[in-house]
This record gives structure tokens, sequence and C-alpha cells, in this order.
């Protein structure tokens, strides 16, 4: 009986043992590793990529020619949709007179606020070749637009060929003279390398195609003001009473001519045409005084200029066929390194003016 007792308490001695020498719960088993990968992308995508652009930290500007004109006022309605589309600060500014020298230093306040890019519609691009390279050399996306020969930018956006536009203002000019008779030709700017463009595309397809028209006045110098139209306009008619014809390039220069064609009851007997908005000429195209306005939309070229900001800094691919969404802009064509073209070109009468709410 003893030894049963023993080997029973032996038994119990060793059960304790072995329960106090088991070792400790397992961790729970890792996670496997499709599950890890899944929770680590999750991970990744929830946090902001590393270089990422985020709108609301980016701040545009653009600097027009000058501010208060209809043409740049429609222009602003472009920039602020553009602006509110994306999240980005998007504004304009301009001088109070259309004079290069005093965009100079809006855009050295520019480059001391630190924006991010500058969409330049320059009055005259080789004054501001300086500014736009201490602009570029700070970092800041820089692109033009009217301004094919800017050297110190990153792109310049035209809305068509200009050369090609200034030969269908003038073939349909032509066509109201009956292909006879003196002419002559306006630009905003000496200096403004797209309006020289366009009058020098109608020059260049009067010499061409229309031998028996003359112009009769070098190109007049209007400053993208209508009351210097007017006045020019009103010698020219003094000087050369036979005169049959006008081409303007800014979009002040028909309205000018059309208020003194229309002050000397010249309706029938002297065509306008030339650069222009419908707000602005309606009234003269419907009179007669005016006969055919070409432009573009300036809102679709203010968004036009921001979208390639934005793209630029985004790092997208900007060149032959890159597509902006926006009409006329859908198939840009590339000429030389950094000019762009568009298909965006209007022409318009007194019979389709209405058409056009701006």
């Amino acid at each position: 009986m003893k030894k049963m007792y023993f080997f029973a308490l032996v038994v119990l001695v060793a059960s304790i043992v072995a329960a106090c020498a088991a070792p400790a719960a397992a961790p729970a088993p890792a996670a496997a590793p499709e599950a890890a990968a899944t929770e680590a992308a999750a991970a990744e995508a929830a946090a902001p990529a590393e270089g990422a652009v985020n709108p609301a930290d980016l701040d545009f500007v653009t600097v027009v020619k000058i501010a208060g004109i209809d043409w740049f006022n429609r222009m602003e309605v472009g920039v602020k949709e553009f602006g509110e589309e994306t999240g980005i600060k998007a504004s304009e500014v301009g001088p109070a007179q259309a004079d290069a020298a005093q965009q100079i230093p809006m855009i050295e306040d520019l480059i001391a606020q630190g924006v991010d890019a500058l969409c330049v519609i320059p009055m005259d691009p080789g004054q501001l070749e300086p500014v736009l390279k201490k602009a570029m050399d700070a970092g800041i996306t820089v692109i033009t637009h009217e301004a094919s020969n800017q050297q110190n930018m990153d792109w310049d956006i035209e809305a068509f060929d200009n050369s090609a536009f200034g030969a269908g203002l003038m073939d349909r000019l032509a066509a109201l003279m009956g292909e006879e008779g003196e002419y002559a030709v306006f630009v905003g700017s000496l200096g403004s390398k797209t309006h020289n463009e366009w009058a020098d595309g109608g020059i260049n397809r009067q010499k061409e195609a229309y031998p028996n028209m003359t112009m009769v006045v070098d190109k007049s110098e209007t400053f993208d003001d209508a009351s210097k139209a007017y006045e020019k306009a009103k010698e020219i008619l003094k000087a050369h009473p036979n005169i049959k014809g006008f081409q303007g390039s800014a979009s002040t220069d028909v309205v000018g001519i059309g208020q003194a064609i229309e002050e000397a009851g010249l309706q029938d007997k002297v065509f306008v045409v030339g650069t222009s908005l419908p707000s602005l000429t309606k009234d003269l195209l419907k009179s007669g005084a005016i006969d055919v306005i070409g432009g573009w939309d300036p809102a679709l070229a203010g968004k036009a200029c921001n979208q390639l900001a934005l793209m630029k800094i985004k790092g997208e691919t900007i060149g032959e066929g890159t597509n902006l969404g926006l009409p006329g802009y859908e198939n840009l064509k590339l000429v030389g390194d950094n000019v762009l073209y568009a298909d965006a070109a209007l022409y318009i009468t007194a019979e389709d003016v209405d058409n056009y709410p701006y």
C-alpha cells in the first residue's frame, strides 16, 4: 500500500513540474504576405505622393497688356473659370495704359511674391525679356500669348497661325473692295509681334493675290486706344479721299475707324475689317461702319494659357497634338521648339454677331 501511495505522489509531482515548465502561449501568426502588401499599398495611396501638386497651394497670375478694356475683361472670365474648375488661385492684372514699361514692375512684384506661374500677354515682347528671364530663374513657369517671338518663356500659345489669320482678313477686305483701291493698316503697337504678323499676313496676301490694291501709308500705331484709332482714321480719310478699306489689329482699332467712317457717312464706300470683340463692335457692324471682325474668344485663350502652366508644373508632356480640352485647342500644332498654334479663329459679320455673347 505504501508503495502505491509513493507512486501516486511521484506522478502528481511530475505533473506539476511539467506544467510549470510548459512554454508560454505562441504569438498570433504573422499576416500572410499578400495581406501585408495590400495594407502597405492602402497606406501609400492614403498618403500624398512625393512631389504631387496640390492645386490649392498654387498661385497663377495672368498679366495682360491693359486692364479694363473689353478684350481683357473677357479673358479674365476664362482665368477665373480656370481657377474655379481647378482649385488654383488664378487672377488677372494689367496696367492702366497699354505700355510695356508698366508691365515690368507688375511682373517684378509678382516675382517677389513667389507666384507659381505667370501667363503674360506682352505689349512688347522685347522689352519684357529681362524680367521674364528673372521670373524663370526664380523657378516660375512662364507662358506667353500673342508673343511667338518671346525668348524667355516656357511655352507660347497662339489661337491660330497668325499670318494665315491676317491673310483671311485681307481676303474678306479685298472681296468688299472689289479687289481694287487704296487701303490702310493699323496695329496696336509696332513692337507687338502678333499684331504685326496679322498685319503683314494681310499685306503679303494683298501683294500676291490682289495687285490692283494699294497700301497708302505705313502701318499706323494706335496703342490699343479707340480714340487714337479714330483720330488716325480721320487723318487718313482726309489725306486720301479715295481710300476704300482699313484693316485693324488691336481690338479697339476697328471701333475707332468705324466711328470715323460712320461720322463721315462712308459706310457704303469704305470697308473695315479687323480683330475685335462682338460686344465692342455689334452696333457698328449692324450700321455697316464695320464689315467683318476676326478673332478668337479671349476667355478660352486665358484658360489655355493657365492650363499649359499647370501641365508644365505637373510635368506632363506638351507638344505636337496636345489636347487642352478646350474648343479649338484640342490638337495643338508645334512650331519650332516651344510655340503652339491652336485652330480657334473666328470671322464674324452683322448677320451672326448676336451668336457671340461677349
